[in-house]
């Protein structure tokens, strides 16, 4: 296939995705590959808005989990998606790629607050957007967030790269050696066999608004550009009749 199959997508990044083998904090050359597979995406006119994680700093749970108010603990997980938002921001833009970081935390010294249709606007004028922030809102994830903003700005698939595993499986590959990988699966099935790829809001949020989403390991230099090239990778998952 000669062009792109996606012409406007979303990337969704964990926030471990970007630690690389420390597991923590943010890896200069792990982002600068992540930052480099993006330009490549960029230079095919792929319109491209980047949802970003903060786990690999604050996991919000995590702290409510110990005690820690759940809003106060969210807050901070948000607060967390937005220095690597900015990060990536930095990494991209000394690749000379033009980008822009929008917050759903209005924090205007550093990132635009979100707007939809300027958000549309930076894409049709070929630059990255990246989402930080979440939705601003506690109790919700990342994942919720690459779901509300993919239908916002009518992207046509969610690239959910994911950091170890290129995937999904039936069980946990790493813990289970008899653990199957499916090429194709229904959001009906994400729900109903509890596979964790992503939580059940954002998978009823992409059922609901027939959002394709492709899961692919993100270890893999060039894997983004296969997947918008609609190269069999990783796994598909979208709404089939029964969902």
């Amino acid at each position: 296939m000669d062009s792109p199959k996606y012409k406007r997508v979303i990337l969704k990044l964990s926030g471990e995705a970007l630690a690389g083998p420390n597991g923590y904090g943010i890896d200069p050359i792990v982002i600068g590959n992540i930052a480099q597979q993006v330009r490549e995406i960029v230079t095919l006119d792929v319109q491209v808005a980047v949802v970003v994680g903060g786990g690999n700093i604050w996991r919000g749970i995590k702290g409510s989990a110990k005690g820690m108010d759940r809003t106060t603990a969210d807050y901070m997980g948000m607060l967390a998606t937005v220095m690597n938002a900015l990060a990536l921001q930095d990494a991209l833009e000394n690749m000379n790629v033009d980008t822009r970081v929008q917050s759903s935390v209005e924090m205007r010294q550093v990132a635009e607050p979100y707007i939809r249709r300027r958000a549309i606007r930076h894409l049709e004028k070929g630059r990255v957007v990246i989402f930080a922030g979440g939705t601003g809102n506690p109790y919700f994830s990342t994942d919720t967030t690459a779901a509300l903003r993919a239908a916002e700005i009518e992207a046509e698939v969610i690239l959910m790269a994911k950091n170890g595993v290129d995937g999904v499986y039936s069980a946990d590959p790493q813990t289970d050696p008899d653990a199957t990988k499916y090429d194709e699966l229904g959001f009906f099935d994400l729900l109903s066999q509890g596979l964790g790829v992503m939580d059940s809001t954002a998978t009823t949020l992409c059922m609901d608004n027939d959002i394709p989403l492709l899961v692919f390991a993100i270890n893999e230099s060039g894997n983004i550009r296969r997947a918008v090239m609609g190269e069999t990778i990783g796994t598909m998952v979208r709404r089939k009749s029964r969902d």
